[in-house]
């Protein structure tokens, strides 16, 4: 087991690899997604949550048969939580992951150089 004390330190500065452009930019490009998307959810949520409390008449509005507007609303708190799952997925095959790939593949050249550098000096 290593200790803390005699592990070799790592070649990447991690505190500069997260204060870089790409860095941030990749962050704020999550952000700009995972921030309106939670608030539109949860205020769909909690607009479902205090109509079930609060509008009892209407959400026991029958649309057909046993079925009424409180079903129907309900199903689709399943159906936003699928869709914005697949939004997100899609949005970050496209957007995020391409940029995160890079990120890793910089830090684990400089890793891999480290090595090199490392196994040649002894």
């Amino acid at each position: 087991m290593s200790h803390p004390e005699s592990a070799t330190p790592s070649p990447v500065d991690y505190v500069a690899v997260q204060e870089s452009e790409k860095f941030q930019g990749h962050r704020r490009r999550q952000r700009s997604f995972v921030f309106p998307m939670a608030i539109f959810f949860l205020v769909w949520y909690f607009a479902y949550v205090l109509l079930g409390a609060y509008a009892h008449d209407f959400m026991a509005t029958p649309v057909f048969g046993n079925i009424n507007i409180g079903l129907i609303l309900g199903l689709f708190q399943f159906v936003t939580t699928f869709a914005i799952t697949t939004l997100y997925v899609r949005f970050a095959n496209r957007k995020l992951d391409p940029v995160a790939e890079e990120l890793r593949g910089e830090l684990e050249d400089i890793e891999a150089g480290a090595a090199t550098i490392e196994g040649n000096a002894r």
